[in-house]
């Protein structure tokens, strides 16, 4: 019964930041990797960021990498995404996924996924 709920999405001008964030409930494998995936119409999925359990290990895409930072609190079982200097060509729909690999989750092949939350940005 994992679940993961994103939030935190909404409509803001480029430039703009925003953070994201994803809840995660359920029975979960605690060294799970987690990452940010988004989506355009017309566009295939892609890889935001991931981040490792264990020592904090990430990964970035190539689009975002200096802009934004993908964090995780054990803890609180939340991950967010801190997105900075936000362009229109970031409007997607943002995705959080885990998986039991830090290879898999990069290459989108999670096992588990939010339903995801809406990032528009206007010009």
């Amino acid at each position: 019964q994992v679940q993961l709920a994103e939030s935190g999405g909404g409509l803001v001008q480029a430039g703009a930041s925003l953070r994201l964030s994803c809840l995660v409930s359920g029975h979960i494998n605690l060294a799970y990797t987690m990452g940010w995936f988004r989506q355009a119409p017309g566009k295939e999925r892609e890889l935001v960021a991931a981040i490792t359990q264990g020592y904090g290990f990430q990964d970035y895409g190539d689009s975002v990498k200096g802009r934004f930072i993908i964090s995780r609190d054990r803890a609180k079982n939340e991950v967010y995404l801190d997105m900075n200097s936000l362009k229109p060509e970031d409007t997607a729909t943002y995705y959080c996924a885990a998986g039991t690999t830090r290879t898999a989750v990069v290459r989108g092949q999670g096992e588990y996924w939010g339903q995801g939350t809406q990032v528009t940005v206007s010009p």
